[in-house]
């Protein structure tokens, strides 16, 4: 069985690392979805959706897309500080071939401005250009700054597509972001 590539350690400590979800980081998983929703997307999602969230709900989610994903595309990997997950991302292969789709990159905001979120991006990439993907994307809210200029900082440009997602209070409208990991990739 191959091995995965190692994960880039963007800092000299050995407190801070991004690894693939194992088994029971579930709960930690979804801890940080409802944190970070709860704080930094207070503004972006409806009210209604972040006061119903079902804590166990998502746990179980999140613990079946870490020990049984639909497939070897999909993953999620976790951000951790001193044992502590404190942030995650997760990835799945895109409809088109030689591209994935960055789903929610999300760190807990008190754990925010240390690098957490540039490492898991970074781990993203490289396993993505590792298993010869030439094009990432990912969809951010469009009222989302903080995020834009996270992406925007890292390479990724907005490519004109947007969305509507109902969400059961106001319309969200999301703009696609990708960035091209293969120069040859380009020219297609």
């Amino acid at each position: 069985m191959n091995s995965p590539p190692p994960f880039p350690r963007l800092t000299g400590s050995a407190d801070v690392s991004v690894r693939p979800a194992r088994a029971g980081d579930g709960e930690a998983i979804a801890r940080v979805q409802a944190v970070t929703w709860r704080t930094a997307y207070r503004a972006v999602l409806p009210a209604a959706v972040l006061d119903a969230w079902d804590a166990a709900a998502a746990t179980a989610t999140w613990e079946a897309a870490v020990t049984a994903p639909p497939s070897a595309g999909h993953r999620v990997l976790v951000a951790v500080e001193r044992e502590e997950v404190v942030g995650f991302a997760a990835v799945a292969p895109d409809d088109e071939p030689g591209v994935e789709e960055l789903g929610p990159l999300l760190v807990e905001p008190r754990w925010g401005r240390r690098g957490h979120g540039s490492r898991l991006l970074a781990a993203v990439t490289d396993l993505a250009s590792a298993d010869g993907i030439g094009r990432l994307r990912t969809w951010l809210p469009e009222s989302d700054g903080v995020s834009r200029h996270f992406f925007e900082s890292a390479g990724w440009e907005p490519d004109g597509w947007a969305r509507t997602l109902e969400t059961g209070g106001a319309p969200l409208r999301e703009l696609r972001w990708h960035v091209t990991l293969h120069e040859e990739d380009e020219e297609r």
